[in-house]
């Protein structure tokens, strides 16, 4: 009997098998750690020890709630929603606001935004790093949330409205307002380069 080797399975076979064998569950940390850290710091928490004390408690929460976890629902979903939750809980309980959405992957995140389609962006001015974290700084905390997930962790619509927990038509629409308020903003660093 050939068993696929357990890096390969599916998510929702990690969680199952992690339910019966504690070990197997490194294997979801392996597979997140990275790409929930990388999430974390983009919700402001940038100082590394904060981060990865809340990916700890990401880890700590998801893996205590594991019996709870719908296996006809995506895994990544749910445990972003963990992530999520778990960011919003640090500046809560630490009575802070996010420290700014730096992100060091804005060209490829602003070149998706512009290939969406549903909106015209100026090509003329680049638009730098700098401006972009600076125009993400200024949308309301929805409107951060939802561009974040869609382009630069590359979210599809189903799963941004799990990890929400807002409908999937109120993520489109969010989505096409948040886009109209990021160029505005693009806009304003623009008009400053002229």
């Amino acid at each position: 009997m050939n068993e696929p080797r357990l890096a390969e399975l599916p998510d929702e076979e990690i969680v199952l098998r992690a339910l019966i064998l504690q070990s197997d569950f490194a294997i979801i940390i392996e597979r997140y750690q990275e790409k929930l850290l990388r999430y974390i710091k983009r919700l402001g928490i940038h100082q590394n020890q904060d981060a990865e004390d809340v990916l700890q408690d990401v880890f700590l929460k998801c893996y205590r709630n594991l019996n709870s976890f719908d296996t006809s629902l995506t895994f990544s979903s749910w445990i972003y929603r963990i992530a999520h939750n778990e960011a919003i809980n640090f500046f809560r309980k630490n009575s802070r606001r996010p420290q700014g959405y730096y992100v060091s992957d804005n060209e490829e995140a602003l070149k998706r935004i512009q290939a969406d389609g549903d909106t015209t962006w100026s090509t003329e001015q680049q638009i730098n790093s700098e401006y972009l974290n600076e125009a993400l700084n200024k949308l309301s905390q929805k409107y951060r949330d939802i561009i974040i997930l869609r382009y630069f962790e590359e979210r599809e619509y189903l799963e941004i409205s799990d990890i929400l927990k807002i409908p999937t038509g109120s993520v489109a629409t969010n989505l096409h307002r948040a886009k109209k308020a990021l160029r505005k903003h693009l806009k304003q660093f623009e008009e400053k380069t002229v």
